[in-house]
């Protein structure tokens, strides 16, 4: 189920978890020495304190619009012309044909051909569509999971509005998200256009909220470490 909030019109989907806790502590066990090791040496596993264990869900931002522009550039076109041809009328304009040396204008007899560069103005259209995915602190990214049916929980709004876990919200606005979409679809243009008429349209805006295991652990020494579980495909992050 996708919820919708009212306020911004920002969807709302919830990951379904594929591991417990207890799978989640055999993992940390498994893992629990990695964070501590340096190229000589590696710790005991009964040396790593294992301080705490919380699930989070952490919230992705997926953002997806439109962008269409039109407007006239400076083009250069060449056309071949028969050998006699030496120059080609547009409107009021004059384009002769090539000049081979520098000097004096090509004539090649009946075989060959001659060359004209026309330069004129394109009208551009323009239309780039797509969808930029965001992490928990606003780096672009893949989710590694397809969201549909068998991944997303059929009741989010009861696990959101569940006070005994810890829900982390973006940690960027959605202003910077858009605008790096926009970016993102705004390609570069040439630097002598005229008359630009461009438009950006938002599609969506998904906060998608992943379970993720997060473990403190420290060793006699004091230093803490933090391994991080996704909950979805059961792998330390």
């Amino acid at each position: 189920m996708i919820l919708e909030n009212d306020d911004y019109g920002v969807k709302t989907i919830v990951i379904r978890k594929n591991i417990e806790e207890d799978e989640a502590l055999k993992i940390v066990e498994q893992k629990k020495t990695d964070p501590f090791k340096s190229l000589l040496s590696r710790p005991k596993k009964e040396d790593i304190h294992l301080d705490s264990l919380k699930l989070y869900y952490e919230a992705s931002l997926i953002v997806s619009g439109k962008y269409a522009a039109n407007y006239f550039r400076k083009a250069s076109h060449t056309i071949d012309v028969d050998s006699n041809v030496h120059g080609v009328v547009m409107g009021d304009a004059v384009f002769p044909v090539r000049s081979k040396s520098g000097l004096e204008k090509a004539f090649v007899g009946k075989k060959g051909k001659n060359k004209v560069d026309l330069s004129l103005e394109e009208h551009v259209f323009v239309e780039e569509e797509d969808e930029l995915t965001f992490d928990h602190f606003g780096l672009e990214v893949e989710l590694p999971f397809k969201i549909d049916s068998k991944t997303i929980e059929n009741y989010p709004k009861k696990i959101l509005e569940d006070n005994s876990l810890t829900i982390k919200k973006p940690e960027f606005t959605y202003d910077s998200a858009i605008e790096k979409l926009q970016i993102h679809l705004k390609k570069p243009m040439d630097p002598d256009v005229r008359d630009l008429q461009d438009e950006f349209t938002l599609h969506d805006i998904t906060e998608v909220y992943i379970p993720i295991f997060e473990a403190r652990l420290s060793d006699p020494k004091k230093r803490v470490e933090i391994i991080r579980i996704d909950a979805v495909r059961k792998k330390v992050i």
